[in-house]
């Protein structure tokens, strides 16, 4: 039986909020960096509603000195039987 990942969103959000405040970053900085026009996204990545596209991920990832693995969060998931 092999895992599968699952994204913590609450514990990636928890982490990104971290991660910027660690960088010295407020959320209109990471604003100007996307170029949002309001920082409404930042806002639910850090509460864990709703999670960064891949691409914005990635850019994070830079912004912060870290990887894409020490971004985001996983729990433990399901089971998946990979039967032949």
């Amino acid at each position: 039986m092999n895992r599968i990942p699952v994204i913590d969103m609450t514990a990636t959000g928890r982490n990104i909020t971290f991660l910027r405040i660690r960088a010295g970053l407020t959320v209109r900085d990471l604003q100007a960096v996307f170029g949002f026009s309001t920082p409404q996204a930042i806002y639910k990545w850090q509460r864990g509603t709703a999670l960064p596209t891949l691409d914005n991920i990635v850019v994070l990832a830079a912004v912060f000195g870290v990887t894409v693995d020490e971004l985001i969060v996983y729990q433990d998931g399901a089971a998946l039987s990979l039967s032949a």
